[in-house]
This record gives structure tokens, C-alpha cells and sequence, in this order.
């Protein structure tokens, strides 16, 4: 058993009857009455965010989970298969457990963290941030460089991003994974 205090973001809990992931939290101390904690809890089974306010003090049930590093092979579906490169043995998981499943290419190191009551998969946490090629997006027009101006663009994964004007095809840039924009283009 765990407190509000151990709150952290990550953590996965037990919670009404179903596991959820701690993805935000804010430890709130107001003048008058008692400290509590906001967070934001993400459902491993459903996907779906819910906010949820606990007191101070108030008792947690925590899951023990291992996390391990997994290199992304390829996908079927809405199961995608990873391998872990200790050794070879290979799991899938669901799309819904993934954060952003349009930005893995094959290859990719992502941690998975694992229930080690029955050795599922609770979630994948990737890099902070990828880099991928432009496959796809309009050419830039000489002059027309409004403040901030972007257009879309197609990856080599096939998500879709907002990437400044002087961004070409080929172009290798660097996505937040986390919001799934674009830091900065990546020079060779």
C-alpha cells in the first residue's frame, strides 16, 4: 500500500476495480483545509483519461511493474510486436496501450513496463523524441514566410505533422513524441 505521497508520474495503481497510469498529478495545499492531490489517470484496459482528486493521506494501491527495454519489429492490426533485446523473447501489445504508435519506425527502443503479478503489459513509454524522414509535403514558396507559417507533412511511419515552410521532402527532422510536433530539422 502506497500513500498520496508516493504519487508520481507513471505509477500504476489499482483503482475502481481496473489499472490505471498516473499521467499528470499536482500536490495542491490550499490555505484553508486539508492538502490534497489532482492527477490524471489513464485506464490500461480502455485507454480512457479520467481526473481524480485524492486527500492527503489517502491509501493507494499500487501495482509492482518491471520495466524493460523492447525494440519495436512491426505491427498487425492493433497488435503490435516487440522484442526484448536481453533475451529474444517477444511480446505484443495493444495500439491502445501505445502513446503514439504513428511515430515508432521498425527498430525503435521503447520501455515497456510489465505486471509482475500476471506478466502483462501495462504500458510503452518512448523516446521523448524521434527522428523520421519527410516522404511527403508541398514545396515551400520563396517569400511567402508569414510568422510561424507550416504546412503538413507526411512521414516515412505515415503519421502526419505541421513542419515549417522551408522543410523539403527527404528532410530528416526531429517530433516530440509526447505532443507529436516538430522540434527541429536535423542536418547530416
Amino acid at each position: 500500500m502506497a500513500t498520496t505521497s508516493d504519487i508520481r508520474k507513471g505509477l500504476c495503481i489499482k483503482y475502481n476495480n481496473d489499472i490505471f497510469k498516473i499521467i499528470e498529478f499536482l500536490h495542491v495545499k490550499p490555505g484553508k483545509g486539508p492538502a490534497f492531490v489532482r492527477t490524471k489517470l489513464k485506464s490500461i484496459t480502455s485507454g480512457k483519461v479520467i481526473d481524480n482528486t485524492f486527500s492527503a493521506g489517502h491509501k493507494i494501491d499500487d501495482i509492482r511493474v518491471e520495466t524493460q527495454k523492447y525494440q519495436y519489429l512491426y505491427n498487425e492490426g492493433n497488435q503490435y510486436h516487440f522484442m526484448n533485446s536481453d533475451d529474444y523473447n517477444q511480446i505484443s501489445v495493444e495500439k491502445s496501450i501505445l502513446d503514439s504508435p504513428d511515430l515508432m519506425k521498425e527498430g525503435e527502443m521503447v520501455s515497456i513496463s510489465i505486471n509482475t503479478e500476471d506478466d502483462m503489459p501495462l504500458s510503452a513509454d518512448m523516446p521523448s523524441s524521434v527522428i523520421l524522414e519527410v516522404i511527403h509535403t508541398e514545396p515551400g514558396v520563396k517569400g511567402n514566410t508569414a510568422t510561424n507559417a507550416t504546412k503538413p507533412a507526411t512521414l516515412e511511419t505515415g503519421a502526419k505533422v505541421n513542419v515549417p515552410l522551408f522543410i523539403n521532402e527527404g528532410d530528416k527532422i526531429k517530433i516530440d513524441t509526447e505532443k507529436g510536433q516538430y522540434i527541429e530539422r536535423i542536418k547530416e
